[in-house]
């Protein structure tokens, strides 16, 4: 028991109270030995107070007199101190880390979530370990196992690359069996007891069609994501289904799949001018699932000498920071990064909080940014659609 401290029998039970010691001051304060760190018995000393007192304020768990955690919080400025929060990770087996698994950090719409996830979590005193499984089945599997083996108190999922089995593992029968608070980003699992945090891909998909359409494209070809998961197929769904609504459809040996990056769409506009359905006056106008694959079918089109949007328009979705800087700007569907990243944060520390508490289902809405890279059909495609 520190000098500070007394106990008090009441009733048979103990009850601690903080005396009025007095404080001490800068001349009576014993001055700090350099070949130590600052100890919590030193900030107690400075501050006049217990040992467990300063604790309480350092930890924020019980709530301590305004007067009081006032003046341990300048002995702990003046005093430099530093809590050991590994030490105190290990009694209360939490580690104030969230484990954040992207399938792609070299794509910059991942690698700005990443950065709003981890700017949400530091403000709410958490450490955000960041993996990037590159899609593949072998990386997603060793990392969960180790931010599981590491205690993080949760994970984040940014998962439209999240691959669901791998040989006889389920990745998300991992995390349940482990009793993990989880949410998923950008990756509709139905059911599954996970908190979930969704872009609504198909409406972006119905204004990609929609804007094209309004333009007065009437043969649109359309690029695909690597895979037919979500948020790849609510796109192209939604794309399909606004020209459907038209009375149109996705152009012959116009769908041509890739692989989200940047080279991907290239090669896939370079099939469509092998195939002859670009540059000949046939397609006019190209939806691409994302980003990445319509700028790099921008530049494959421009050095094959089409113009964009004069020839050929090409609307992206995601809207990255780089959609704005490229030549023509690029038109785009956006989604609401800085949400996703601050919800989901917000829902995990709410599940750390309350494990029994029911699981959410947020699903946010996408907005059309015209750009340079659409427009009305050129010379080639109007001879098309007006006849001969």
């Amino acid at each position: 028991m520190t000098p500070s401290t007394r106990v008090e029998k009441s009733r048979g039970r103990a009850v601690e109270k903080e005396t009025k010691a007095p404080r001490l001051h800068d001349s009576t304060t014993p001055p700090l030995l350099e070949d130590r760190a600052v100890t919590i018995q030193d900030v107690a000393a400075r501050s006049g107070v217990s040992i467990s007192t300063v604790s309480r304020v350092v930890t924020g768990a019980v709530a301590v007199e305004p007067e009081t955690a006032e003046r341990v919080r300048e002995a702990i400025a003046a005093l430099g101190y530093r809590p050991n929060l590994l030490a105190r990770s290990f009694r209360r087996r939490v580690t104030h880390t969230i484990g954040l698994l992207v399938p792609d950090n070299s794509n910059p719409f991942f690698a700005e979530l990443a950065r709003t996830i981890e700017d949400a979590g530091f403000a709410d005193g958490y450490s955000v370990v960041l993996c990037n499984s590159d899609l593949s089945a072998v990386k997603q599997e060793t990392y969960i196992d180790v931010l599981l083996a590491n205690r993080v108190d949760g994970l984040i999922l940014v998962s439209s690359g999240l691959i669901p089995t791998v040989g006889r593992h389920d990745a998300v029968a991992r995390i349940l069996d482990a009793g993990a608070p989880c949410v998923v980003v950008d990756r509709d699992l139905g059911e599954t007891p996970f908190d979930q945090v969704l872009v609504d891909n198909d409406q972006g998909g119905y204004l990609a069609g929609e804007h094209l359409i309004a333009l007065g494209h009437r043969r649109i070809a359309c690029l695909v994501g690597p895979s037919d998961l979500t948020p790849s197929a609510g796109r192209i769904a939604g794309f399909q289904r606004a020209l459907a609504d038209a009375g149109l459809a996705v152009a012959a040996e116009g769908l041509v799949r890739g692989n989200g990056r940047p080279d991907g769409g290239s090669a896939a506009a370079l099939q469509l001018l092998e195939r002859g359905v670009v540059g000949a006056g046939d397609v006019t106008a190209i939806f691409a699932f994302n980003d990445q694959m319509a700028t790099g079918a921008i530049g494959a089109l421009q050095r094959a000498g089409c113009r964009v949007p004069q020839d050929v328009s090409v609307i992206g979705f995601d809207d990255i920071p780089q959609s704005a800087a490229i030549f023509p700007a690029l038109t785009t569907i956006a989604q609401p990064i800085a949400e996703m990243g601050s919800i989901g944060v917000r829902l995990l520390l709410d599940r750390i909080a309350r494990r029994d508490a029911p699981h959410q289902r947020v699903r946010l809405s996408t907005r059309l940014v015209v750009r340079e890279s659409t427009g009305p059909p050129g010379e080639s495609g109007r001879k098309w659609q007006d006849g001969p």
